[in-house]
């Protein structure tokens, strides 16, 4: 018997990003909820980043109507990076190269927003008959988890689909697509054999949700032509992914890591804090700052003069630590170089 022949190697990430963003307007009404900055970063390109640290060299971004944004994002800017070369700036001049070499990118409009399942239906050119990743932009997954790269191995080791799963509060369990599971005998992998979209607490096969990464077997495009409209009239990705589960044919990793989610403003100001109190250049002045605040929320309310106060005296300090830095270099200006002794 001949050995089975191995699984196609995963290449190409497909991003859905033609929502219309309506729980953040008025803010989306010109801006796509994409490109909404977290921390100096549109949320879009932490998503595509951790395709890029995943392998997947091949980037397609399913778009719509006055999303034209995000395909200049990832475009060169020449007009730019030649102001800031001009400038000496290559600290900035890196970052906005940065978007255009990730990978190859290519964008599709999907035209109407039939849902999830229509998006990714509007990839099946640009994938073929190839394996894929899919990426929600709505969940960014700290930079220092493996979670895809994770999701890639099972897929090279069972085949078929792989879906994150993440268990949450059964409170919580109507705002995802929840999963049935059955252990696979390997740690932090189940089979998948059904699957529900949005159901009520009492009806959730379990507390696994189905999270924003997919890597999916061409198979799934066959599966959606024929899905009808389903929850809120839209074509969903969970009710192709039931179809295949029935077969036998997903597995869930189970993720507990760091998950940052900009579904709402109140998730999206929180995922915001959070990075920014892990950024090695804002993290210490930033939290110190966030401590005092959270610590006049605790004790009653800062008067404005009390505010500009402790921003006077966070300007000095910052002020301080400049004059220290610029010190030596000062002096080294000012002093005659040593000539080496004879």
């Amino acid at each position: 018997m001949s050995a089975p022949r191995p699984a196609p190697r995963v290449r190409k990430a497909v991003v859905p990003a033609a929502g219309l963003g309506t729980r953040f307007l008025p803010a989306t009404k010109a801006t796509p909820k994409e490109m909404l900055p977290v921390v100096d970063k549109p949320a879009i390109q932490y998503v595509v980043e951790e395709a890029a640290a995943a392998g997947l060299d091949d980037v397609l971004m399913v778009t719509g109507r006055h999303k034209r944004a995000i395909e200049d994002h990832f475009d060169h800017a020449f007009e730019l990076e030649q102001a800031l070369a001009a400038k000496g700036d290559t600290v900035r001049l890196d970052a906005v190269r940065d978007p255009a070499r990730l990978a190859d990118i290519h964008h599709i409009r999907q035209g109407d927003p039939l849902g999830l399942g229509h998006a990714v239906l509007c990839a099946r050119n640009h994938v073929g008959d190839q394996p894929f990743a899919v990426l929600l932009g709505d969940d960014l997954i700290d930079p220092r988890e493996t979670l895809l790269s994770r999701m890639l191995e099972v897929r090279d080791r069972y085949a078929g689909s792989v879906v994150a799963l993440m268990e949450v509060p059964p409170e919580q369990v109507h705002l995802y697509g929840c999963a049935a599971v059955e252990p696979s005998g390997e740690d932090g992998v189940v089979r998948v054999t059904d699957l529900v979209e949005k159901p009520a607490r009492e009806d959730a096969p379990s507390r696994y949700a189905v999270i924003g990464r997919y890597v999916l077997d061409p198979a799934v495009f066959d599966v959606l032509e024929r899905t009808g409209p389903g929850r809120g009239g839209e074509i969903q990705l969970t009710d192709a992914l039931q179809e295949l589960a029935a077969a036998g044919t997903v597995h869930g990793v189970v993720f507990s890591g760091r998950r940052y989610d900009t579904g709402d403003k109140a998730d999206y100001l929180r995922t915001v804090v959070r990075l920014a109190c892990d950024r090695p250049d804002l993290g210490p002045e930033f939290t110190a700052w966030l401590k005092e605040f959270v610590a006049s929320l605790e004790d009653g309310d800062v008067t404005p003069e009390e505010e500009r106060k402790q921003e006077r005296e966070r300007g000095r300090g910052r002020g301080r630590g400049r004059e220290q830095k610029q010190e030596p270099e000062k002096r080294q200006e000012r002093e005659p170089a040593q000539r080496p002794a004879a």
